[in-house]
């Protein structure tokens, strides 16, 4: 077998199953759009599917394989993770000795090959199946339908209460009855689906809820630990109404359709407060809704329990426990930043300080702490308002992120005249973050002066404590990792999926956290404009300093996540 010698776009070329300015037109929707070719070609109607299939079984001398009539082993299946598997377009279906047979979309990808290989520590056979068959067998065996459709089954019931004489809709968008509108959106129906359905999310520790309009109905979807899931479909009929009861709650207008929104409401449940940020956008079947909860018990836990190893919570401790200078946390959106600044806030949070925080939008309200939200409109954007804060005599600042010069410039002068200053910034690193303000055009020379520390940070999912089981990991795969470990002197662990946890395996997130403390050896470096990469060789050998990927392998081994999930949230050093 030839593997990997020739790309599909050459393969169809040398079947003549496709003329060169089509396969010249898809690779260039694949430049601007990214995706697979093979999905690319068949949506634009280039080639079929079953061309595709054909054409690699020629090049390969293998038959396609039928998996409509597949029928393998949860087991054996996922030995590859769903995250793999989706991405590549494959499916595990057969294991024996060291050796598995993959159905791939793409059998020639190496890149995916060699990732299997790495991840698993088996080796390869790939086999050729059509990418629909694939995706739907993938459906199949990653999602549970008989659990998803008992989570549903709530949903399903308060939405047989409403019938076409409770509420009346207008088919034209702009015609709609806004008094209509008002009266069903209070009625009981609705008002009990939207408090079911918000009830629902947090008892499942949803951080958020998505309500998008479609053609023909309204899907529901929540984030959990970091992950997307379908949790109902509702009705085309009722949208406007949800949309409105929604909208109602979050002090919104309701007339205005057409333009972006945000609100907030707040609710108790089980004595417990929750609030939550509204975000209505409109798009082409209506508005979209996202509610993203945000849990001021979160706050009150304090920096020790968000996770952090000891390694990282030492420097990260030192640079809050200092009377002024600049803190940051660099990170990805939706990597807890925000979470772990408030957390310092609340420690910090004392009758003899005056806190003054900047944002956009306020995440948290907290009390005791005065919060500013940053409104562009009227010209009171994150460098204005800290301006004006400045006069406010402050002991401690939160910047929401520092994202041009003149932010970044009075913020590094804040930190040098005696307040505490805290902010973001987006960065795939700790010493990276040295490198983004001096790209921005702020001196070096001040910001030596000012940063104390610099963390960054990402989530990973923790196994879930009820489903939790040892197995052994292969010698090879911790050799393709560089870890100078001997497997079979290890116990790791791994989530087998049971109902608490959704079948994932995962339950919960924690913090994976890269401090780097800046003393005078990194001061004279960013003088000097070193590297991010040379101050990161630096510190990893002088101050010991733990890597994302570090911190990540560490509880690997603790047994606290599992390896598949540290390799998905750090990159390799």
């Amino acid at each position: 077998m030839q593997r990997g010698k020739k790309r599909l776009n050459e393969l169809l070329l040398d079947y003549n199953l496709i003329k060169e300015q089509d396969v010249l037109r898809a690779l260039d929707l694949q430049r601007k759009k990214g995706g697979q070719l093979a999905t690319i070609l068949i949506e634009e109607n280039f080639v079929k599917e079953e061309d595709i299939v054909n054409c690699f079984c020629r090049y390969m001398d293998v038959p396609p394989l039928a998996l409509h009539k597949f029928k393998g082993t949860e087991q054996v299946v996922k030995i590859i993770p769903e995250h793999v598997a989706r991405h590549y377009r494959l499916l595990c279906v057969s294991q024996l000795g060291n050796m598995l047979t993959v159905a791939m979309s793409d059998p020639l990808n190496v890149l995916a090959i060699d990732d299997i290989k790495a991840l698993t520590g088996y080796d390869v056979i790939p086999v050729v199946a059509a990418l629909s068959d694939i995706t739907k067998t993938i459906d199949r065996y990653y999602h549970h339908k008989e659990d998803a459709q008992k989570e549903k089954q709530s949903f399903d019931d308060l939405v047989k209460e409403v019938s076409e004489e409770d509420i009346e809709f207008v088919k034209a968008q702009d015609q709609i009855d806004i008094g209509e509108v008002i009266r069903s959106s209070s009625e009981a129906p609705i008002v009990k689906m939207i408090d079911a359905l918000i009830a629902e999310a947090l008892i499942k520790r949803a951080s958020d809820i998505h309500i998008e309009p479609y053609e023909d109905r309204i899907r529901v979807r929540y984030r959990i630990d970091g992950a997307l899931g379908e949790a109902a479909s509702l009705p085309k009929k009722i949208q406007n109404a949800v949309t409105a009861r929604l909208k109602i709650m979050s002090n919104l207008d309701i007339t205005q359709r057409l333009v972006p929104q945000d609100g907030r409401f707040k609710v108790k449940l089980e004595e417990k407060e929750v609030d939550f940020r509204v975000s209505v956008l409109p798009i082409s079947f209506g508005e979209k809704v996202v509610m993203r909860a945000l849990d001021k018990a979160n706050l009150s836990i304090g920096l020790e329990a968000l996770g952090f190893l000891p390694q990282a919570m030492e420097g990260f401790q030192y640079a809050v426990t200092r009377p002024y200078g600049m803190i940051l946390v660099t990170g990805p959106t939706g990597s807890g930043k925000s979470t772990t600044l408030y957390s310092v806030l609340n420690k910090l949070n004392t009758p003899d300080r005056n806190i003054i925080t900047i944002e956009d939008p306020v995440e948290y309200q907290v009390a005791g702490i005065t919060q500013v939200q940053v409104k562009p409109d009227i010209g009171l954007t994150f460098s204005a308002g800290l301006r004006s804060i400045l006069r406010q005599n402050p002991d401690v600042l939160m910047v929401g992120e520092i994202r041009d010069f003149e932010t970044g410039d009075i913020a590094i002068k804040a930190a040098l005249t005696g307040a505490l200053l805290l902010s973001t910034l987006h960065t795939n690193d700790a010493p990276g973050a040295v490198t983004r303000l001096i790209d921005m055009g702020i001196e070096p020379f001040l910001i030596a002066s000012s940063v104390i520390a610099v963390a960054a940070q990402r989530l990973a999912r923790r196994i879930c404590p009820d489903c939790k089981e040892a197995y052994k990991i292969p010698q090879s795969v911790l050799d393709r990792l560089d870890l100078e470990l001997d497997a079979s002197k290890l116990t790791v662990y791994r989530g087998k999926g049971c109902d608490k946890c959704g079948k994932t395996g995962y339950r919960g997130r924690f913090a994976l956290l890269e401090v780097m403390v800046v003393n005078d050896n990194i001061r004279e470096m960013i003088m000097k404009r070193a590297s991010s990469d040379e101050i990161k060789r630096y510190a990893r050998k002088e101050q010991k300093m733990f890597t994302l990927r570090d911190t990540g392998i560490t509880n690997f081994l603790n047994g606290k996540t599992t390896l598949e999930e540290v390799l998905r949230v750090t990159s390799k050093e």
